[in-house]
């Protein structure tokens, strides 16, 4: 294996906003590149595209269930309960686990909800102080997908707060000021309070929410237990929040840095689906997936041990410049855009339609709102390997 020359593992390398540089340097050179990692066993990093989209595609080979889809490898009790996650599984049980959901996510599903997410954002903006000064990312841009994945899951909405503060915990341990104290740390308490919402739905009668279809389906094996219950509101709640948030938060801050296509934007409202999907690929809200390869293979070319750790790197793939002309530019007029982030094959985000209606509506109805938004302070970064994302914007939001 080749000795480590930039510790892209490192946290703190990340705080000052991803490493683009790096990463296009590594293309170059070492697309498939050896990461050590402190008191475990290092890993592979894949920067490119095409060989991102071929580990993701093999899950034969590269397995999500293994050892999980973070770097640190889990104690064996945390990954007992972690594989109860559709994004920690491969098929066939990935396929029982998500088939029950696909008809409640579908474009048509999502689409007869757009009322529902606009009158959320309007109640959102509403709440804006009338001197239009707010820490963006968590006054405004949180509070979008904690009250859509509430309502969806049919949750009360006085444990919104809590929920959005463990979703957050859960994705960003790495950053002292954001990881848990003495609360249940992230995942653990939203386990705990999933547990307790599924042995007091069973006692109801069945609603029309996602709750009720999760508690009442058949996955392979009949109903989930309260503990596979647990696993499975965690990832859906978790990614439901925080990436959500991130994506618009990160998507705010790249069009403040861009002023004229956020110019652009107020005056064609109907460019606004393909800044989304820009703003997805330019700051994609995870910088990586973790897979366990099962058998000697090879990557790139390069030589994979069984049993070794793949880290299928996100934010390298999305500016790879064999697929994207000016990778590093931000051009909401990008077509086609092959961004991976919502991943690719058999673990293709579930909840695909449902963040891209959120997006779309919530960027309108921003700009209809506040014709001037100014950025009032400089953006803080979560320090994460894992999350990419912004922990506080400052900005004036300035009405008519």
């Amino acid at each position: 294996m080749a000795s480590t020359k930039v510790d892209i593992y490192d946290p703190d390398l990340y705080v000052d906003g991803p490493i683009h540089e790096i990463f296009a340097e590594l293309r170059r050179t070492e697309p498939v590149y050896w990461q050590e990692m402190p008191d475990e066993p290092g890993y592979w990093a894949v920067l490119r595209h095409a060989d991102l989209c071929a580990v993701a595609k093999d899950p034969a080979i590269f397995s999500a269930e293994e050892m999980g889809v973070v770097l640190e490898d889990p104690e064996p009790e945390q990954l007992a309960q972690s594989r109860n996650m559709m994004l920690m599984m491969d098929p066939p049980r990935h396929t029982e686990h998500r088939r029950p959901l696909v008809g409640s996510f579908k474009a048509k599903a999502i689409g007869q909800m757009e009322e529902q997410v606009r009158g959320i954002c309007r109640s959102i903006l509403d709440q804006v102080p009338a001197d239009g000064e707010v820490e963006f990312v968590h006054d405004v841009a949180a509070m979008l997908p904690n009250q859509v994945v509430g309502e969806l899951m049919g949750l009360p909405p006085e444990d919104g707060e809590r929920i959005r503060r463990w979703a957050e915990e859960s994705t960003s341990a790495q950053d002292p000021e954001l990881a848990a104290a003495d609360r249940p740390r992230g995942m653990t308490g939203m386990a705990m309070y999933a547990m307790e919402l599924a042995a007091a739905r069973r006692q109801e009668p069945p609603r029309d929410d996602l709750t009720s279809l999760i508690l009442a389906g058949d996955f392979g094996h009949g109903p989930m237990t309260d503990m596979e219950f647990a696993s499975f509101f965690v990832q859906l709640v978790t990614a439901g929040n925080d990436t959500t948030k991130t994506m618009l938060s990160s998507g705010l801050h790249a069009l403040l840095d861009h002023p004229d296509q956020l110019a652009e934007l107020r005056a064609d409202r109907s460019l606004i689906p393909g800044a989304v999907e820009e703003i997805l690929r330019y700051a994609n809200p995870l910088h990586y997936f973790r897979r366990t390869a099962l058998a000697d293979t090879e990557i790139g070319g390069q030589a994979i041990a069984a049993g070794d750790k793949i880290a299928m790197m996100y934010t390298s793939a999305n500016r790879d410049e064999d697929v994207f002309e000016n990778p590093q530019s931000f051009d909401i007029h990008r077509s086609p855009n092959p961004h991976l982030s919502f991943g690719i094959a058999s673990h293709f985000c579930l909840g695909v339609h449902l963040a891209r209606l959120e997006g779309r509506v919530f960027f309108e109805e921003l700009l209809d709102r506040f014709p001037t938004i100014t950025q009032t302070g400089p953006a803080r970064r979560i320090r994460s390997n894992l999350n990419n994302g912004l922990k506080e914007l400052p900005v004036r939001l300035e009405r008519a």
